[in-house]
């Protein structure tokens, strides 16, 4: 075999062939989900994406000869140090071929770039925060992953784990059947917590779609202050939560979003998407096929076959005050009640801390069944 050597990324056309090296890793695997090519390369775009302005980024190819054996990409995010009053560096982007030497080098590159900055852990894979797809995919592999959740091969977990790492937090996801909970939970639900609301003059709405950024601007605070408390968390800027908010416009089904308010200020929200990720590998996007074709694959197998059978709760938070009241009851039942009419079958509730009991234990007494796991995983430097 060629010897190896680790080559940084400094140009565009570098980023673009990190970028594309999934494709290789990923050729004959029948359940990754591909993503768009431009979104990547905006995402990790400095000039572009706000999470730069307060991290500090560095991208690394491992070489064997002149082919790309494995990518890394290492960063400090100065407002998760500061926000969570930690000292850590994090990695993420990490794809590597069946080679684990390839692997080893790329995390002690990693782990000098870390210690030269004064960090005393290494933590990850995450790209880039718990406000982003993260956490390593560690059982479930015999299945495609839901729309904006994590994917990689087995042997990712013993790369990580002969290089050093340790288990640091898992994160759960949940399936449910739609029809099996409205029929067991569903009604009793309702009827309990309609009538606790209706006292607290608590009121729960669609998302409007026509007064959209008026809509993200109530959202902005309430997001900050719901999860503020969870492990790994990290408030996003204004600015990042407009970026956010701008990418999901487009795939946001308002039908499957709410809004809790209590005297006209909001309290509490859900939001669920239509897992396009089973469309999105039937239109299989590749680095160089133009993307208004991929668009068109899309478009025709999401809303023309309806080859959308999952939807993802992809997040629910109710502000600390305002909890156990049944709002977060009331939000899955409407969910499931808008689902079923779609004929949706299946949902995942995911990313759920394992250590997060409040949100765990109910979504078990509604019939939820962990069936993958991802986990964030660290070394001490």
């Amino acid at each position: 075999m060629n010897s190896l050597i680790i080559k940084s990324v400094e140009t565009t056309e570098d980023r673009k062939a990190f970028l594309s090296f999934p494709w290789t890793v990923y050729k004959d695997d029948p359940y990754w989900v591909p993503p768009i090519f431009s979104e990547r390369m905006h995402f990790t775009d400095p000039e572009k994406n706000p999470f730069f302005q307060h991290s500090e980024v560095q991208f690394y190819m491992a070489l064997r000869g002149e082919r790309i054996a494995g990518t890394i990409a290492v960063f400090t995010n100065h407002l998760h140090n500061e926000y969570q009053s930690e000292n850590v560096a994090f990695f993420g982007f990490f794809e590597v071929l069946e080679d684990y030497e390839a692997a080893e080098l790329l995390f002690k590159t990693a782990e000098a770039w870390a210690k030269e900055r004064g960090h005393t852990a290494l933590r990850g894979p995450a790209q880039w925060s718990t406000n982003d797809e993260c956490g390593l995919l560690v059982d479930g592999f015999d299945d495609n992953p839901r729309i904006l959740m994590t994917y990689n091969p087995s042997y990712y977990v013993d790369y990580i784990e002969k290089s050093g790492y340790k288990y640091a937090r898992d994160l759960w996801a949940y399936k449910l059947g739609v029809k099996k909970f409205m029929e067991i939970t569903g009604e009793r639900l309702d009827k309990l917590t309609t009538r606790i609301l209706a006292r607290k003059n608590i009121t729960i709405h669609n998302l409007d779609m026509k007064k959209y950024d008026d809509e993200v601007n109530k959202l902005k605070l309430l997001y900050n202050n719901a999860w503020s408390m969870n492990w790994g968390f990290i408030p996003m800027t204004d600015l990042e939560f407009d970026q956010l908010a701008d990418e999901l416009h487009s795939i946001i089904d308002p039908d499957l979003v709410f809004i809790a308010e209590k005297d006209g200020k909001p309290v509490g929200f859900s939001l669920t998407l239509p897992d396009l990720n089973k469309p999105l590998r039937l239109a299989y996007p590749k680095p160089n096929t133009p993307e208004w074709w991929t668009m068109g694959k899309l478009v025709w197998q999401w809303k023309i076959r309806r080859k959308v059978s999952w939807i993802r709760v992809f997040a629910l938070g109710v502000i600390p005050e305002y909890r156990n009241l049944g709002i977060d009851a009331l939000f899955y039942f409407k969910t499931a009640q808008a689902a079923l009419k779609k004929g949706i079958k299946m949902a995942e509730m995911s990313w759920i801390l394992d250590n997060n009991d409040l949100m765990n234990k109910p979504i078990i007494a509604m019939g939820g069944e962990v069936y993958k796991t991802y986990r964030y995983y660290e070394k001490d430097l």
